[in-house]
């Protein structure tokens, strides 16, 4: 790697793990390693969700929101000779944006206005060009959707983005029998309900392949459109379709029996008879949006989703969508009616990147921004039942806010600002019950009876003693961290000092939470030359030396 990719890219320590110094010195300055990895904060916690604020003042403004996507790559992907969950630089690197349909035909149809419909593609340029200062060409970028057609890619500002980055975008907007088989990468689903084997547009799936899953904060009829949902895009046409009925989907063009699993029409059917007095709305009667075709939906959804495996997930939410695809509760004249279907979808800038290793984890998060109770998403619940979580309370997950020099600090939920995002998800009008059209699930949940993990094991989860560990990167230039745990709440203090004993800075001094924390020390403001970092917590202190090259 490259001194001035270095200085861009000076990374953080993850979890527990204490990496050696002389590991970390032949990772910086050796050249390019050949790899690449997610930030190992994040890989070792892969249950935490990470929110990253930004501060955009138009949704226009493609320069900022290009800049922000810059800034997010150049602290999340680093350049890596680590043994673990390293990426070779000569994979293929899908990106599967939220693009989908814009509904042109809309006589109300704009392109800047329907802009909160799709991730933002200046966002991906960022990105793309930060894992390029990694080392990776511009051909080696891949961007999947089938959702979609050339006019919407155009419409989007992605042919552009490719045409600047070199990245590959084609139109799959076709059906599986008018593609070229090397196009189409077969996988099974060894944990399927519905499905045997799913047919994915290539390269995603590949072993040759690292996927990146870039949502949209948005509103929808499935709750809101965000990461699990996001990656049906990466199938072949028709089979994408989850949201279609239970036993309408194979008469669909070009859909095989034989990839469908003989019992999965029973099998959905009678687990929706089981859910329908647990999941919230679950017992919605018949209709294009009931529990049964929610059910439906969320065991197709869950389907790919067991073998389907990016590297990370991102919800774009700097600016996100109220309504769904063109049609909301706004009025033209600015006023809102919650009960008028044909009104207008709005977008506004929520200003925040939520992002992590576990999709659902990031969803719940996403959703409980949005305004929803997490606890009422039946997708949710079928996704604990099929083990891919433990939680269905927001509250139960860590949440770090991930700073633009890329630092994790440990935050309340709480902390941060809802953004409500109406949707018409399982509209309560039946059994004397109304309500409108355009709607929040947030009735209160009781979370009690749904966890995999009781609080006695989350709290055993925690370190059992204080851990600090080595700054990384160590020697460094321009910034480095310090990740450290604590085993219990107390108030911790790291102070940097000089090699004459002199405070130079004074990084922490905070009551902290049980937990794992990182901090950045950035030193534009002092010389080269051998400095030291004490650590003060509950009456005990540890110093370890660092090294600053200019």
């Amino acid at each position: 790697m490259k001194r001035r990719t270095f200085i861009k890219h000076a990374a953080t320590i993850g979890a527990a793990a204490v990496i050696n110094p002389v590991d970390i010195f032949g990772e910086i300055f050796r050249g390019n390693s050949g790899y690449f990895r997610i930030h190992p904060f994040i890989e070792n916690n892969p249950d935490a969700v990470f929110i990253m604020k930004t501060d955009v003042q138009q949704k226009s403004d493609s320069t900022a929101i290009k800049q922000i996507g810059l800034e997010f790559g150049r602290t999340v992907f680093l350049g890596s000779d680590a043994a673990e969950n390293r990426v070779p630089l000569t994979h293929n690197i899908v990106i599967k944006p939220n693009l989908t349909r814009r509904y042109r035909e809309n006589p109300q149809y704009t392109i800047e206005g329907t802009m909160g419909i799709v991730t933002d593609s200046s966002f991906i340029e960022g990105i793309i060009e930060s894992m390029k200062e990694l080392g990776l060409a511009g051909n080696q970028f891949y961007l999947r959707e089938v959702n979609c057609d050339d006019i919407e890619w155009e419409h989007g500002g992605f042919w552009d983005v490719c045409e600047r980055t070199g990245a590959d975008l084609q139109n799959f907007d076709i059906n599986i029998e008018d593609m070229d088989p090397e196009n189409v990468h077969w996988v099974d689903v060894p944990d399927g309900i519905y499905f045997n084997r799913l047919p994915y547009v290539a390269p995603v799936n590949t072993p040759d392949s690292w996927l990146l899953n870039i949502a949209k904060f948005k509103a929808h009829g499935m709750g809101l459109t965000l990461c699990a949902k996001n990656l049906q895009g990466t199938i072949v046409k028709e089979y994408q379709g989850h949201c279609r009925s239970l036993s309408s989907y194979v008469r669909k063009q070009g859909i095989s029996k034989d990839n469908i699993r003989p019992t999965a029409e029973s099998d959905v059917q009678n687990n929706y008879e089981r859910h329908k007095s647990d999941i919230p709305r679950w017992d919605k009667p018949n209709g294009p949006l009931s529990g049964q075709r929610m059910e439906t939906w969320a065991t197709r959804c869950l389907d790919n989703n067991s073998v389907t495996k990016p590297g990370l997930h991102i919800i774009e939410g700097i600016y996100g969508r109220n309504g769904n695809f063109i049609n909301g509760p706004h009025a033209s004249d600015g006023s809102i009616d919650l009960n008028n279907k044909n009104n207008l979808a709005k977008d506004f800038l929520s200003n925040i990147l939520i992002f992590g290793k576990n999709p659902f984890y990031v969803d719940i998060v996403g959703h409980w921004l949005g305004g929803h109770e997490p606890g009422n998403i039946g997708l949710f619940h079928v996704a604990m039942e099929r083990g891919f979580i433990d939680y269905l309370n927001p509250m139960d997950i860590p949440v770090y806010e991930w700073k633009s020099d890329g630092s994790a600090i440990k935050t309340p939920l709480t902390n941060f600002e809802k953004t409500p995002l109406v949707t018409y998800y399982l509209q309560r009008n039946y059994d004397g019950q109304d309500e409108s059209y355009w709607h929040l699930m947030d009735e209160p949940f009781d979370y009690s009876k749904f966890s995999k993990v009781n609080v006695a094991q989350k709290n055993a989860e925690k370190p059992g003693t204080f851990i600090l560990a080595q700054n990384y990167p160590n020697p460094f230039n321009n910034s480095t961290s310090i990740q450290y745990s604590i085993p219990k709440n107390g108030h911790v203090r790291i102070d940097v000092i000089n090699s004459s004993g002199q405070v130079v800075d004074q990084l922490v001094n905070r009551f902290h939470a049980g937990g794992n924390y990182m901090v950045n020390w950035n030193t534009a403001h002092v010389a080269s030359g051998t400095y030291f970092y004490r650590f003060s917590y509950d009456g005990f202190h540890e110093v370890k030396k660092m090294v600053l090259l200019r």
